[in-house]
């Protein structure tokens, strides 16, 4: 079994940012005034900072995930999943759909999605294949929707999923939990985001200059 020091090095992995969106984390977002406590969310933005922040000093890929939806893209199957509770969730062109306290660099590439997962009908697998990215730290919101399928799909094609406790969240502890069994004990490894970083500057320290 790979260690995590090599489950992250930096110029085979991309850290993948999922949903951090105004509508998924903020009180007065779409899901907020729909009743979801969105607290865990923001609280876990400070760990998510600095899990960014030392991907890119290491070198690593950084890709944000972005959902936006759109009449072009509301299927009858896919709409009716909302019972009209959150109809106005990441309306494209709308402050719900914009990123919550993290932006994506100029260099960093936005993957748009429309669904749970962020390889359907998505570039993002041809955008990690040119990348040459074999692992993917996965972090964002919601952890047992979008993080989770995007997660599960990317094992599925191969990747290997280092998924973070730290940097998700979701709406209840029992649905933040239960994802990270799930990854333990069947997709990927669990992580936390100082355990990330202090193998990073470990790698670091130990590269000759």
């Amino acid at each position: 079994m790979r260690s995590l020091p090599e489950l992250i090095r930096p110029a085979q992995t991309a850290v993948l940012v999922v949903d951090v969106q105004n509508d998924f984390c903020r009180a007065e977002g779409a899901l907020g005034q729909a009743g979801q406590p969105t607290g865990a969310a923001t609280d876990m933005l400070p760990n998510l900072h600095a899990l960014l922040a030392a991907a890119r000093a290491a070198g690593t890929h950084v890709i944000f995930i972005q959902t936006i939806h759109e009449a072009a893209t509301d299927s009858e199957a896919w709409t009716w999943r909302l019972r009209g509770e959150v109809g106005g969730c990441c309306r494209k062109n709308t402050w719900g759909a914009e990123f919550t306290e993290v932006a994506p660099l100029p260099d960093e590439p936005v993957v748009i999605k429309h669904r749970y997962s962020a390889f359907i009908n998505t570039r993002l697998d041809s955008v990690l294949r040119t990348l040459k990215v074999e692992n993917l730290i996965m972090t964002g919101v919601s952890t047992n929707i979008c993080v989770e399928s995007t997660a599960r799909q990317g094992f599925m094609l191969d990747y290997n999923i280092v998924f973070m406790s730290d940097c998700t969240a979701a709406y209840s502890t029992e649905e933040h939990e239960g994802t990270l069994y799930n990854m333990r004990a069947h997709f990927g490894v669990v992580a936390t985001s100082g355990e990330v970083i202090a193998a990073w500057n470990t790698a670091a320290a130990l590269t000759p200059a």
